[in-house]
């Protein structure tokens, strides 16, 4: 019963930013990590970022990390990913997750996905 919806995709040149938001309504007590992955055409979903409600824990994948942030605002129940120093491999569809049970860095720690957010970096 979770929605998750995701906006602020777009096309941006190598080198720019882009700010995605997640907006999670019908949320439960046990919706402990918010999670961002993306997938390209072709390519096995990979983990980004997840942050724990109330911000205290994050992690990265080895791929983003020092360019992405994220970040959760509890009274909006809005999770972002601030990407910064975009480059073409980050080209992908951008997928907000919650629910999650488990690690906060697999797929399948989380029982909803968003629709989705196309980021598209040029080169």
């Amino acid at each position: 019963q979770v929605q998750l919806v995701e906006s602020g995709g777009g096309l941006v040149q190598t080198g720019g930013s882009l700010r995605l938001s997640c907006a999670a309504s019908g949320r439960t007590d046990s919706n402990y990590f918010m999670g961002w992955f993306r997938q390209a055409p072709g390519k096995e979903r990979e983990f980004v970022a997840a942050v724990s409600w109330g911000g205290r824990s994050t992690y990265y994948g080895d791929s983003v990390k020092g360019r992405f942030t994220i970040t959760i605002d509890n009274a909006k129940n809005t999770v972002y990913l601030q990407m910064n120093s975009l480059k073409p491999g980050d080209t992908a569809v951008y997928y907000c997750a919650g629910d999650q049970v488990g690690r906060p860095w697999r797929g399948d720690a989380y029982h909803y996905w968003g629709q989705g957010t196309q980021v598209t970096v040029s080169s």
